[in-house]
């Protein structure tokens, strides 16, 4: 009976060839004439390679591997549509989007892309439909001139379609991230292949297996139909996995070739950077590039999003400007911007996941530099922030440091906009490399960002 292969948001893998040698390794051991290969989007960006490459390096594991099919996700546009388009004609594998359009209203890619496919797989015959986050345009600038439609009104399309060309099952692959448990609610399919977020998933919403892999490469879900109906599901860890050389050896061929190897600082006491830190509340990694963009500017406030921090291996030893790009892996500048306190009172706020959702509620979204704060996390308020040891004032103006990004979109800080910019400095990660080189990596943990999960304690 046929079997999926399914990986998502690869995005940095390609930074550590030998990762992503091994996750090519364990495509190659589990393909076969009764598997499909499956990518469901942001397998081409972010990441340091990513940067200099424009995507294209991702074209070393698809050549490698084969895929069969691949979606989009946000992260796909990072370089804007012409360089997504160049990358599509490249690839290996069939783009399916069932929501994405050029502004003139014709699909995006239209020559080399289709809404859905069937594919006869060990004589079953299996529908696929692609789709993406409506809110890319928000969370990913470059894609702003891209129409990106109701998802579930694409797949409500998509599905008959399928049923009238006699399928036997039909998948989504799908980087709605939490848009998975409405599009299982929204049609009638057996399989949610999913992406975007980057928590592994095995779950059913309304009759439907919803599935994924987690992020980074390191690991890769099988999927097996049976004759039954059924649907068995294997986890396979990379790590340990033999290593396929030729992507390997074609990656550090990329990263030599890159030049981003200078020391700027060393680092005793490693930096983490993994999710569970960054989105906990205060890290050191946070600490450090909110310190980097206050330094660069002189801002009263230092500010960034824990979304754009991209895990990865501790920042330990000898730091190279490639591990600080690594960190920050966007072609985003930092920007000033001035508001009053009453909107930084505001914005601080927003850090919280509770206020402006994105993942699970007690998630925090900020790192802060010059900034004191207490998060009541019961009663939904900030208790107490300081800027520079000072109350806000709310009729006072501050400035602010952040990444451009921050203005751009609505989906984080809703209340800091592009209004409010009033300045422009270097890229992300050319402030971090400055002020490594000039000040040094020692961040510490100060209690910039204090979270009281009972609204009970009054203590100060």
């Amino acid at each position: 009976m046929p079997r999926l292969l399914h990986y998502s948001d690869a995005e940095n893998v390609y930074d550590d060839p030998t990762r992503a040698g091994r996750l090519a390794g364990t495509i190659r051991r589990l393909d076969g004439p009764d598997a499909l290969v499956c990518g469901t989007g942001d397998n081409t960006a972010p990441g340091v390679l990513a940067l200099i490459e424009e995507g294209r390096q991702a074209l070393d594991l698809f050549d490698a591997v084969g895929p069969d099919f691949e979606t989009f996700g946000n992260h796909d546009f990072d370089f804007g549509p012409e360089a997504t388009r160049s990358l599509v004609r490249a690839a290996p594998q069939t783009w399916i989007t069932a929501n994405v359009y050029d502004p003139d209203g014709e699909r995006f890619a239209a020559e080399e892309t289709v809404p859905w496919t069937v594919e006869t797989v060990d004589g079953v015959r299996i529908g696929v439909f692609g789709v993406t986050d409506p809110a890319t345009p928000s969370l990913n600038p470059m894609a702003r001139d891209l129409q990106f439609t109701d998802p579930y009104e694409a797949a409500e399309r998509a599905v008959p379609e399928l049923r009238t060309q006699g399928v036997d099952r039909i998948v989504a692959l799908s980087h709605l991230g939490d848009g998975d448990d409405d599009l299982a609610r929204r049609v009638d399919i057996d399989l949610i292949l999913g992406g975007h977020r980057h928590s592994e998933r095995d779950d059913r919403v309304a009759g439907t297996r919803l599935l994924r892999p987690g992020a980074n490469g390191h690991a890769v879900v099988e999927v097996r139909f049976d004759a039954t109906g059924s649907i068995g599901v294997d986890r396979h860890e990379t790590a340990g996995a033999p290593v396929a050389d030729d992507v390997a050896s074609a990656l550090r061929g990329r990263v030599d070739a890159a030049g981003l190897d200078e020391v700027v600082g060393t680092v005793s006491d490693p930096v983490e950077r993994h999710d569970a830190a960054v989105f906990g509340g205060e890290t050191r990694v946070g600490n450090l590039v909110a310190d980097a963009y206050r330094w660069a500017t002189g801002a009263d406030v230092g500010l960034q999003n824990s979304g754009g921090i991209r895990a990865g291996p501790p920042l330990a030893g000898a730091v190279t400007v490639a591990d600080l790009v690594s960190v920050v892996p966007f072609q985003e500048r930092v920007v000033e911007a001035t508001v009053t306190g009453a909107e930084l009172r505001s914005i601080l706020r927003e850090s919280s996941a509770a206020v402006v959702e994105s993942g699970a509620p007690d998630r925090w979204h900020g790192h802060v530099s010059g900034v004191r704060l207490t998060w009541d996390a019961a009663a939904r308020r900030l208790r107490e922030v300081r800027v520079d040891g000072d109350p806000i004032d709310p009729a006072a103006t501050y400035t602010i440091a952040t990444s451009a990004y921050v203005l751009s979109t609505d989906h984080e800080f809703p209340t800091l906009r592009e209004q409010h910019r009033t300045g422009e400095r270097a890229l992300q990660f050319e402030v971090l490399a400055e002020y490594a080189r000039t000040v040094g990596i020692d961040p510490e943990i100060e209690g910039r960002i204090r979270r009281v999960a009972d609204a009970t304690d009054r203590t100060p």
